[in-house]
């Protein structure tokens, strides 16, 4: 898959990825997979790619230098930082930025924001129990949080938290941060 990564995106100027945890995947095993191939041309693929893959609220806010992109979502929205774009990309207040730049938004404090929402990707699947009493914080912090919309930059997260707060019939969506981004009319329908 990493070779095929490759081979697709080789001419592209930049690629923008929009979850902080295919990023992580990307700079931190790539190379790793790429060295213990042996393959020098393949090192060097993975070398000269790796400057081009931005993280999107890395492309909007460092490469473009945009936190304002015109936006309007009347919604009280709580961001979840998820733990790719915490502890492996550093992505810091990016996100959070660019949803203070949005009009009519209003964003609340996440309580334990910083803590794991159990997805982790095969985690959730063979660790079920733990990770099912992780999400079960997470949702009950979104719920305290007073927030009509829960945000993130990870989809594996939004995917996770998003089906408890379905099961629960909670009246809280989950949206991409991207989708926020998006959002111009007086209702913030995306």
């Amino acid at each position: 898959m990493m070779q095929r990564f490759l081979e697709v995106y080789r001419g592209a100027e930049v690629i923008c990825i929009p979850s902080s945890s295919c990023v992580a995947m990307i700079r931190d095993h790539y190379p790793k997979m790429a060295a213990a191939s042996g393959d020098v041309a393949l090192k060097r693929a993975v070398k000269n790619m790796l400057p081009r893959v931005y993280e999107f609220t890395e492309l909007l806010v460092d490469k473009l230098g945009v936190t304002d992109v015109g936006a309007f979502f009347p919604h009280t929205v709580a961001l979840h930082p998820s733990c790719h774009s915490l502890r492996s990309l550093h992505l810091g207040d990016r996100p959070a930025r660019l949803l203070a730049s949005v009009r009519g938004l209003t964003l609340v404090d996440l309580p334990a924001a910083q803590e794991c929402c159990g997805f982790g990707g095969t985690f959730a699947v063979k660790n079920a129990d733990v990770s099912e009493a992780m999400l079960s914080d997470k949702v009950r912090c979104f719920l305290n949080s007073g927030a009509e919309i829960c945000t993130a930059v990870d989809n594996s997260c939004l995917m996770h938290i998003g089906g408890a707060l379905s099961r629960q019939r909670a009246g809280v969506r989950v949206l991409h941060l991207a989708e926020i981004l998006a959002s111009r009319d007086s209702k913030g329908t995306v």
